[in-house]
């Protein structure tokens, strides 16, 4: 009768040491995906977020550049008047702020001109405008990234 509770023993152990090797094991595997998923997020070979940045460039990609630091993640365009409409014209400011895929790594500003008498004059652009801006450069930000996860 003394091997019973021996035995007992041992196989109680046993199960606790197996228990035991699978959640290390679980939390082992766990880890590696939210690293690959946030390099991913955080991609920036420039300085700044790499999708970020490439989507700002393909949204302004119909204005001539003014200026463009990758580094510091500013693009300015020069006035672009629409062919449609040679009365107005506008000029954009594009700042990453961060190197995460954020949406709050991303601020546009945006002047707006009209044409009065030959003169260029300043007229307000509306936030619906600009917040349309941000939301077409965080959409193609978002498919480039899922691009890239997929491949």
């Amino acid at each position: 009768m003394t091997r019973a509770p021996s035995a007992l023993l041992r196989r109680t152990l046993g199960y606790a040491l197996l228990g035991t090797a699978l959640v290390g094991l679980a939390a082992c595997g766990g880890r590696d995906r939210p690293r690959t998923e946030l390099a991913a997020a955080q991609l920036n070979t420039i300085g700044v977020n790499a999708y970020l940045w490439r989507a700002a460039l393909e949204t302004v990609s119909f204005a001539p550049l003014l200026q463009t630091d990758s580094a510091g993640g500013v693009i300015v365009t020069d006035w672009y008047a629409n062919p449609a409409n040679p009365g107005e014209r506008v000029k954009l400011t594009i700042t990453i702020l961060d190197q995460d895929l954020r949406a709050d790594a991303l601020r546009v500003a945006a002047s707006r001109q009209v044409n009065e008498g030959g003169n260029w004059v300043e007229a307000p652009v509306q936030a619906a405008t600009v917040q349309k801006l941000e939301d077409i450069i965080l959409t193609k930000a978002r498919d480039l990234r899922r691009q890239a996860l997929a491949s």
